[in-house]
């Protein structure tokens, strides 16, 4: 399948609402067009209409991009160096997205960039709907098909945009002028609309695409088991949703379980590029691993990188090759360059924890890195240098100046896990007094926030070291800031519909095919135990917001018919999809956004004022200020902003 191009003369351009338009006027400006090509004309013809629906697909690149919106401001994720916090530090300033104070406002630039694009691939999904009727010698089987995917594509934008927004403004045709109203649709009638598209396009999609990367029946099985699912908590008894639609969940998520269209990886790291530990200069190609994790049949949708035909289009290209990959691995933080594990910036395996997207100190202690393989395989515990270098530090405990010469992969920092004993000096680094190690040795305990302190004296030292670093989505070769990852970005995986299955059947769903909601929560956990862990009891932290409970304050994580809740479905949603950009639309959906954040997020447990900021308010996002100021009548705000 090929990305269609947009000629000059049919320019996207974006107007009052956010919509974007395509049209074609005389004018002096217009240019010459000998093809005599225009989008009136391109669209009635079955190749130029392929490419209309085909554009659909490229700007999912840039909606979901926008992490911050779903990873910051939750209880596993935020913003680095929230260290001052625990110093007492009352000038801690953080992230809007994180604090939830007063900068989390119209004007966020964030929100205005996720509502333009929702808005923008709403407009194309609406082209390709409205126009599908007045193409000539279109096969009518591929109507079906190309309209199906539209309406699934402009469900998925309305299901991201209502769980955000509200009450928002819901056009239904293209738009092909400016207007100045822009009247509010209620969020039950576009959860309505969105079940209705959903159903149209199960109707009309195929089981399977030749095109990796295209809607399908199974996509859209699983979307609506999830709007169901929503709908069913009924937030703030705005959506019209009933204890039924739990049940509808779990019928749609049992369906797509028993089809074995979508089975789940032997292996969790299976899913992610192949993670060698011990880096060097001599790294493998940068498709290495990455071709499995493309390919798994557990993914039922994800956001194409890899195949070159999704490449084209517009937003964020290269203008060389036209090109624009995933930015995913640059999203969460990477430490500094100038030491010695980092070795430049186009390798940055051997990095430890930087100050972007962050994992907070609950998220480490979750795990049970003894026996769950999601431990390891989420984050980097052990760096190893990837240049000959020299690094001078300071043994702070004796004023001793020391020096010390790394060969390539050579180890240069290990972060022993909560469930390890904290180190005795002898098996700390030379920085430490008694110190026997030619690398800082340092215990998840001992981090606090993006800056650690150096162990028994509460000194910053110069021996870098700090939390392990967020690695899920990282290829080998790929650069760190400066180039595009291949990996597609999985917003569906199968392990979602036993977690899906599980909250539904908690929440009074009945009919279930499996047995009870713990059976369906197990069979999660147990793929990320493996064979030889498979039914033990893994243990996390009793009291994972804090950093120094004795080894023996535990708790299983196993499920049980008599223990499951929302709140531990919520731990294990977490363990498995951090990072993958729902934890935010997780929390609203299930009201733990204030409960479960304050407690586990330092930010928002803190917030400018010493107290937390976050009220319920916060569950909806302030409306842009732009799209306000350009509606007459003008579009209402959401309400306390």
């Amino acid at each position: 399948m090929k990305i269609f191009k947009l000629f000059p003369k049919a320019t996207i351009y974006f107007l009052v609402v956010g919509i974007s338009f395509m049209g074609c006027k005389k004018s002096f400006l217009d240019e010459y067009n000998p093809a005599s090509r225009t989008t009136d004309n391109m669209y009635k013809d079955p190749a130029g209409y392929d490419g209309l629906v085909n554009s659909c697909y490229p700007l999912l690149r840039n909606i979901t991009q926008s992490r911050n919106l779903t990873v910051k401001g939750t209880d596993m994720m935020c913003a680095g160096g929230w260290s001052g916090i625990f110093f007492g530090q009352s000038n801690q300033i953080g992230n809007e997205l994180d604090q939830y104070d007063i900068r989390l406002n119209s004007t966020t630039g964030a929100l205005q960039g996720y509502w333009d694009d929702l808005y923008k691939e709403i407009n194309r999904c609406n082209a390709a709907v409205d126009r599908a009727d007045g193409v000539v010698d279109l096969d009518p089987a591929k109507k079906v098909i190309r309209v199906g995917e539209a309406k699934f594509l402009r469900a998925l934008c309305y299901f991201w945009l209502v769980q955000q927004w509200g009450d928002v403004p819901m056009p239904l045709k293209e738009s092909l002028a400016g207007k100045l109203e822009a009247p509010k649709s209620a969020s039950k009638d576009i959860y309505t609309q969105i079940i209705a598209d959903l159903n149209s396009a199960i109707t009309g999609l195929p089981v399977s695409q030749t095109d990796q990367g295209r809607a399908t029946q199974g996509a859209a099985k699983f979307l609506l088991a999830k709007v169901y699912l929503t709908r069913g908590w009924n937030f703030n008894n705005s959506l019209g949703g009933s204890s039924a639609d739990f049940t509808s969940a779990l019928a749609l998520s049992d369906e797509l379980i028993a089809s074995g269209l979508y089975p789940l990886e032997a292996n969790w790291n299976n899913l992610w590029p192949t993670h060698d530990k011990k880096v060097t200069n001599a790294q493998p190609s940068i498709a290495a691993g990455v071709a499995t994790a493309n390919a798994s049949k557990e993914v039922i949708f994800a956001v194409q990188y890899a195949n070159p035909q999704y490449y084209y289009g517009d937003g964020n290209s290269n203008p060389v090759t036209g090109l624009i990959g995933n930015n995913m691995h640059s999203q969460f933080g990477h430490g500094p360059s100038g030491v010695a594990q980092a070795g430049g910036s186009t390798i940055f395996y051997s990095k430890l924890q930087g100050d972007r997207n962050y994992p907070t100190w609950a998220a480490y202690r979750m795990f049970d890195p003894t026996m769950d393989s999601r431990y390891e395989g989420t984050f980097n515990t052990v760096s190893y240098a990837t240049v000959v270098q020299t690094i001078s530090l300071k043994n702070n405990t004796v004023s001793q100046n020391l020096s010390i010469t790394y060969a390539i992969g050579d180890t240069t920092a290990i972060i022993l896990p909560w469930n390890r004993p904290l180190p005795i000096a002898k098996d700390r680094g030379l920085n430490v007094a008694g110190g026997t190690k030619k690398y800082a040795v340092g215990h998840i305990s001992e981090i606090v926030g993006y800056a650690p302190l150096t162990p028994s004296t509460g000194v910053v030292d110069n021996m870098f070291w700090a939390s392990p670093m967020f690695w899920k989505f990282f290829q080998p070769n790929v650069p760190f800031q400066d180039g595009w990852s291949t990996l597609n970005d999985p917003i569906f995986r199968a392990a979602e519909l036993y977690l899906m299955a599980a909250e539904a059947i908690v929440k009074g769903a009945t009919g279930a095919k499996l047995g009870t909601a713990d059976v369906y929560y197990n069979r999660v956990l147990d793929r990320a135990l493996g064979t030889a862990n498979a039914g033990k009891n893994p243990n996390r932290a009793a009291n994972p917001e804090k950093g120094t409970d004795p080894i023996a304050n535990v708790v299983s994580y196993r499920a049980t018919p008599s223990n499951i809740t929302i709140d531990m479905i919520m731990d294990e949603s977490a363990r498995e999809f951090m990072g993958e950009g729902q934890r935010w639309y997780d929390l609203k959906r299930t009201q733990t956004l204030i409960s479960r954040g304050t407690k586990y997020n330092p930010w928002m447990g803190y917030g400018l004022s010493g107290s937390p900021a976050i009220a319920a308010k916060h569950y909806l996002r302030p409306i842009p200020q732009s799209m306000i100021d350009l509606t007459l009548p003008k579009i209402d705000q959401n309400p306390g902003y």
